[in-house]
């Protein structure tokens, strides 16, 4: 179970950080909501998967998941080159 959640976690982490790009500063309230729940479901997550799975191992896993989605999903959508 700690995996499954670390894996939702990982996902959450893409969410937000993408959300993160869409605020501007902040100024656009559904991008800057969105980031702001799923930084904290994320983080809830990751602490929860720390419970029984080793930190270093949880945070290696948590990040490699969610720069890959948030670098897969720029690339999908054109914000950034495959190159």
């Amino acid at each position: 179970m700690a995996w499954l959640i670390l894996i939702v976690s990982g996902v959450l982490e893409a969410v937000w950080a993408t959300a993160l790009s869409k605020t501007e500063g902040f100024t656009r309230l559904w991008p800057s909501l969105i980031f702001g729940v799923a930084l904290v479901l994320s983080m809830i997550g990751l602490a929860i998967a720390m419970r029984s799975l080793p930190p270093g191992t949880s945070y290696a896993v948590w990040v490699g998941i969610g720069a890959s989605l948030t670098v897969g999903f720029a690339m999908v959508t054109g914000a950034e080159s495959a190159r």
